[in-house]
């Protein structure tokens, strides 16, 4: 069995993390890194897809629910203005391999984004 991810960690209290929404499937955690004035990750509970074409394969609903919880907290925090970003693979930026979806928004001019 491989090490649990540090998104697992921070849902189960084993390493700190600002969990800022959660429901049954999902959470969403205040990026340690901010690439924008509101950067927040959404993630699954499960590990079991390591990058958004395997989810959107293996349970659309589930990736639809990380969409519907970006939008809420973009609802709540920025305005309802916001980007979605899925790093698919290391040569795309992904470090993490736990799917998860990068919420920006602010004024996205002012800082780099992610690539």
């Amino acid at each position: 069995m491989s090490e649990p991810t540090v998104f697992t960690r921070i849902l189960n209290g084993e390493i700190p993390g600002e969990i800022v929404a959660e429901t049954d499937r999902v959470f969403a955690i205040t990026d340690i890194s901010p690439q924008a004035p509101l950067h927040v990750l959404v993630i699954p509970k499960t590990e079991q897809y390591r990058d958004v074409a395997e989810l959107a394969e293996g349970d659309p609903a589930l990736l639809a629910e990380i969409i519907a919880v970006a939008k809420r907290v973009a609802a709540e925090k920025a305005d309802g203005e916001f980007r979605l970003i899925f790093n698919t693979g290391p040569k795309a930026g992904q470090t993490v391999f736990h799917v998860h979806a990068h919420v920006l928004a602010g004024d996205l001019e002012e800082k780099s984004l992610i690539g």
